[in-house]
């Protein structure tokens, strides 16, 4: 089996019996082994996961047969550690798969362990957690990003083409961006959220991370159970890009811009028609996130958080402490504002196919940065499309060598985004030229 290779490609031959699934999940347990130093993944289930891929070997059916994934630890799997990154949760375990790990089962996909989450789920970085740190695959002495950390790692390291995360407020953006690999917040919605523990029961939403576009296209048509994806190109040559005109989203590291720069050239010269798009006021849709995230936090930590804050990682202690202040107020106004962004935000993605810019904007921080003194900056870009549940993807960047940058497609509906994100992978593959 090549790297390259497809996880609809996998899928296919394990089903047609030209693979064998066991020893595809004792590949990847090699590879998580070989890589445990960046520490992506928290739990290893060797045992479990042969079992499994012997089960899979046997009746050869679906859409995943075969694909070895990794699960973020907030995502309940039975058996296994439910721990949420923390040490509150030290001896819990999952009692029931969550429905979109159920899905994955049933098509023959294989959890072979789980990936490193920033304490339950609330913090950018990928710094915090009970096992301790997940480093950069690019360079391990910066951060891999958060919340799902050891998801974009992993991918990033090779371990797994596939695996599942959660994203809030650019939870699976922002590490896959980091990372390099393409991370994809389906529309609101579109996954579901059973089982997974809650941040902010408003923004939350389960997505995936993977090597390319069209396997996370595959991926997230099979886990909804629509057995579809996007085409390509679309119903017509070229989609039509807007680029988000806000001041705010292109305020980059000269590294960042560069990077989009040359990104929206190929895609001008591969024929794409381009043009500004303002989208609705930034600030506002960010304090709308904050103002919504902080209180739903708060509440669903409320319990543990009287009676055992001394135990919760320090930057998420301080966060849901900084959360309880929130006024009801700000509460009731950022969920107002919610729908108003949306009804904006729609209105302005009407008049193309998806607007595009960059998905974070700077590249990966050194591990000992404070997590609270650069969690704006590096969730600046993802929080609108949080906001609004429309459909985000972040694909990487060609950066000549550099630390990886990542560019960030928002468009209405998922088919929309997934055509216009596998559109610019396809170019940038083929260094500008034009994608037939």
């Amino acid at each position: 089996m090549s790297t390259a290779e497809s996880i609809e490609s996998v899928a296919a031959r394990v089903r047609a019996g030209e693979l064998d699934p066991v020893a595809l999940v004792e590949q990847a347990l090699t590879r998580a082994e070989r890589a445990a130093g960046l520490n992506a993944v928290v739990y290893l289930d060797a045992e479990a996961a042969l079992d499994s891929a012997r089960l899979v070997a046997r009746d050869r059916r679906g859409a995943l047969a075969g694909i070895p994934i990794l699960v973020k630890e907030v995502i309940e799997v039975a058996g296994l550690p439910f721990r949420c990154g923390s040490t509150l949760f030290a001896d819990r375990i999952g009692q029931r798969d969550a429905e979109v790990v159920r899905r994955a089962g049933a098509e023959g996909a294989i959890v072979i362990g789980l990936a490193h989450s920033h304490e339950f789920a609330y913090g950018c970085t990928g710094t915090s957690n009970r096992a301790g740190p997940c480093h950069n695959p690019a360079d391990p002495s910066r951060i891999a990003g958060g919340s799902s950390s050891g998801s974009a790692a992993a991918v990033a390291a090779g371990v797994v083409s596939l695996a599942l995360g959660t994203d809030t407020s650019g939870s699976i953006r922002l590490p896959a961006a980091l990372c390099g690999v393409v991370g994809v917040k389906p529309a609101r919605g579109t996954l579901p959220l059973d089982g997974v523990f809650p941040l902010s029961t408003s923004l939350d939403q389960v997505g995936v991370i993977t090597r390319s576009v069209a396997d996370a296209d595959y991926a997230v048509g099979v886990l909804a159970g629509l057995g579809t994806r996007a085409d390509a190109q679309g119903s017509s040559p070229f989609p039509t890009v807007g680029v988000v005109a806000n001041a705010e989203a292109l305020d980059c590291a000269p590294e960042v811009w560069q990077a989009f720069d040359a990104a929206l050239s190929a895609v001008f010269r591969a024929g794409a028609p381009m043009f500004d798009v303002q989208l609705p006021d930034w600030g506002a849709m960010i304090d709308a996130v904050t103002d919504t995230q902080g209180p739903e936090a708060a509440a669903a930590h409320a319990e543990l958080f009287a009676t055992q804050a001394s135990l919760y990682q320090p930057d998420v202690r301080d966060k849901l402490w900084a959360a309880m202040q929130i006024p009801g107020w700000r509460y009731i106004w950022s969920r107002a504002h919610a729908v108003i962004a949306r009804d904006e935000a729609s209105a302005s993605l009407a008049s193309c196919d998806a607007v595009v810019l960059p998905t974070v904007p700077i590249v990966a921080p050194g591990l000992h940065e404070d997590e609270i003194q650069i969690r704006d900056l590096l969730l600046r870009n993802t929080r609108p499309a949080s906001l609004t549940g429309h459909a985000a993807i972040s694909i990487p960047l060609p950066t000549g060598g550099g630390l990886p940058v990542g560019l960030q497609v928002i468009a209405a509906d998922n088919r929309r985004a997934f055509q216009v994100a596998r559109w610019i992978e396809q170019v940038l593959a083929a260094g500008a030229g034009p994608v037939s």
